[in-house]
This record gives C-alpha cells, sequence and structure tokens, in this order.
C-alpha cells in the first residue's frame, strides 16, 4: 500500500491513545476509517474528530476477546464501507503482577485481549483483504515483545505471542504473492492511559515499593507522563511510514532502540541490567 487515498482501515482500541492517533492520521492521509473499542465514550470522541475533518467514519463497541464479535464487525466494515484495506490489532491492556501471585482470572482477561484479539482481528479481516485486491495488518507487539520484564510477564507472554504469529504470518502472506502484507510493530513507552486503565497486583507492587499506586490512578498516570516521551501521534506516523514501505517490524521511540539493542545481547547480561533497572525504576516512582 503505496497510498492511503481512497482505502479503508479498521482499528481496534480507537477510543485513545495510540489507536484515536491512528485513526486522525489515516483520515488525514485520505483513508475512510471503521473504528471498535470497549470504551463508549472514547470511541464517540475519535468519531467527532474523524467527522469534523471531513472523513468518513463508523464505529462498534467490541470487545476483541469476543471472537464471534470481532467477526461480526469486519464483516459489517466490509459491508458499509464497500471494502477494507488495513486492519490494525491495536487494543491492549496492562497488568502488574508476579508469575506466583498473579491469578489465573487476571492472565486470562489480559491474553483475551492483547493476544487473542490480535488472532481475533487478524483472521476475521484477512479475507475481506484480499477480496479488496490489496491489504495489511498491522500487529502492535511492544519492546515488551523483545525482552522479559519482571511483573510483566503476562504482558511479556502475549507480546511475544504476537511477535512470532505476525512474523510466521508475514512469512505465509510473501509466499502467497504479497497482495497482502503484515508488520509487527513495537513501541516503547508511548503517552497513554494504558496503564492508567490496567490492573495491579498487590503482592506485587508492595514488593517493589510502590502499593500506593494501585490505589492512586492518577498517580499511575502522573509516573508514565514523567517516563514516557513518545506521543500517540508520533507513534501514528511510524506506523503508517512502515505500512507504506512494507517493514517487516517497526520500533517506536528511541527507548525501543535500545532495547532492540539489549534485546541482543546474552539472557545474563540484559536480564542482570533489567533487574538493576527494576530497582532504579521503583526508587523513581516514589
Amino acid at each position: 500500500m503505496k497510498t492511503f487515498q481512497g482505502r479503508v482501515g479498521a482499528i481496534t482500541g480507537a477510543g485513545s491513545g495510540i489507536g484515536r492517533a491512528v485513526a486522525t492520521e489515516l483520515a488525514r492521509r485520505g483513508a475512510e476509517v471503521a473504528l471498535c473499542d470497549v470504551d463508549d465514550a472514547g470511541l464517540a470522541e475519535t468519531a467527532d474528530r474523524i467527522q469534523a475533518m471531513g472523513t468518513r467514519v463508523s464505529t462498534q463497541r467490541v470487545d476483541v476477546a469476543d471472537r464471534q464479535a470481532v467477526e461480526e464487525w469486519a464483516d459489517k466494515v466490509a459491508a458499509d464501507h464497500g471494502k477494507v484495506n488495513l486492519i490494525i490489532n491495536n487494543a491492549g491492556v496492562a497488568l502488574g503482577a508476579n508469575v506466583e501471585t498473579m491469578s489465573y482470572e487476571d492472565l486470562e482477561w489480559l491474553m483475551g485481549v492483547n493476544f487473542w484479539g490480535v488472532v481475533h482481528g487478524t483472521k476475521a479481516f484477512l479475507p475481506h483483504l484480499r477480496a479488496a485486491g490489496e491489504g495489511h495488518i498491522v500487529n502492535i507487539s511492544s519492546v515488551f515483545g523483545m525482552m522479559g520484564i519482571p511483573s510483566q510477564s503476562a504482558y511479556n507472554a502475549a507480546k511475544f505471542a504476537v511477535r512470532g504469529f505476525t512474523e510466521a504470518l508475514r512469512i505465509e502472506l510473501d509466499a502467497d504473492g504479497g497482495k497482502v502484507s503484515c508488520t509487527t510493530i513495537h513501541p516503547g513507552g508511548i503517552k497513554t492511559n494504558i496503564a492508567r486503565n490496567g490492573r495491579f497486583d498487590d503482592a506485587t507492587m508492595s514488593g517493589m515499593g510502590m502499593s500506593d499506586l494501585v490505589q492512586d490512578p492518577d498517580k499511575v498516570l502522573e509516573m508514565t507522563e514523567r517516563a514516557f516521551r513518545t506521543t500517540p501521534e508520533k507513534a501514528a506516523q511510524v506506523i503508517l511510514d512502515a505500512v507504506q514501505a512494507d517493514k517487516r517490524r517497526a520500533f517506536i521511540g528511541t527507548d525501543a532502540q535500545l532495547f532492540k539493542f539489549m534485546a541482543m545481547l546474552p539472557p545474563g547480561v540484559y536480564q542482570n541490567a533489567i533487574r538493576l533497572g527494576s530497582r532504579l525504576g521503583a526508587r523513581f516512582a516514589r
């Protein structure tokens, strides 16, 4: 896809953050957009912004962990817009918990959105992309899809899985003629509300000296604002440029480039560095 003019893009998790920014940038580049989220208010706000640009937009409340709901949405997007050229599987949630104290329910909740949501979106939209004769799949992994991080085992598991799933898919699509392609995106710290809306295990946070974050969402937002430097708008530009360049992977932010380098080091080296960095990060948060 060398241009988005006259194309149709679908975005999950479009009620805020990267999803909203990608929808806005797609509209600026001439595409119609179809948006979904579980946040009705956020979704409506994004749609209002797009409509104000004079671009056609449709919305649907969809829980991406629900396969049937995603499949029905994909069919509706194709019917309403006449075609679909791009699916950006962006919806994601956060969980801070050690393996030992993490509940199965929280793990299943995160995997349902962060991994199965990507699978559902990919499989539901792929036939429509083929039918359009030109298409691209964007799956959002993370720098946490490159390296393990303490208290992030569930998030790591999902994002590593997204990376492997999408890289295998890319080989399959290349072998199939290349009319549909895909890209894995590895964002670093982006200024979004994912941490504020996440789940945090009391025992894990207490062990890291950050138990007060569990009770104070505003403090979570303040901490991430200090630590995360890249804006959603910059992330959106990188993502769409990667689609147009048909990149296999794209890293967003200087911190993502650091993670990319560290992931090439021997595991004992990077893991010890992460352990020390986590201690410093806890002190910084306090």
